[in-house]
């Protein structure tokens, strides 16, 4: 069964309100997130901005160049991957730790998770973020698997 919910964000203060909400729904029990969209559409944003609320002390940037980076300074950990540099061929050769990264309690985002060639868990909440005209960001939550149809319904209240 397939969950969805868009939420639009006029401002950043909108953007924080959406990543609290949905920081307080994962931090207890975790997360597998796929990120799309654009460059400069807001994956990163986002991702500091739930990373912000769940306490991370670090400072949250994109790990483009790096692949992936690891904040543990919050109650749950938190791994931000990008496959962006990677692209079809270099997925085969982090597979095995995306499978890792997947179980267990932790919060883990992939960024340009379109390149992963179908070689991302299963059960994860796919959140593709697209901005409009003015400015705005919509992002579209979808739960693959039935997992983490608890964090649509969290968002939908």
């Amino acid at each position: 069964m397939e969950n969805k919910f868009v939420q639009k964000c006029k401002t950043i203060n909108d953007t924080q309100k959406l990543a609290e909400k949905f920081a307080g729904l994962v931090k207890e029990q975790g997360c597998f997130i796929n990120l799309y969209g654009e460059i400069g559409a807001g994956k990163t944003a986002f991702t500091r901005l739930v990373a912000e609320s769940l306490g991370v002390k670090e400072k949250v940037t994109s790990p483009s160049f790096v692949i992936l980076n690891e904040y543990h300074s919050a109650s749950i950990p938190v791994y931000h991957f990008d496959l962006y540099r990677l692209e079809n061929v270099g997925i085969s050769t982090i597979a095995d730790e995306l499978r890792e990264y997947s179980e267990g309690r932790k919060i883990t985002f992939v960024e340009w998770a379109e390149f992963s060639q179908g070689e991302l868990p299963f059960e994860r909440i796919e959140i593709n973020v697209t901005y409009d005209d003015d400015d705005s960001r919509n992002y579209e939550f979808k739960t693959v698997g039935n997992k983490y149809n608890f964090v649509i319904e969290g968002l939908q209240k």
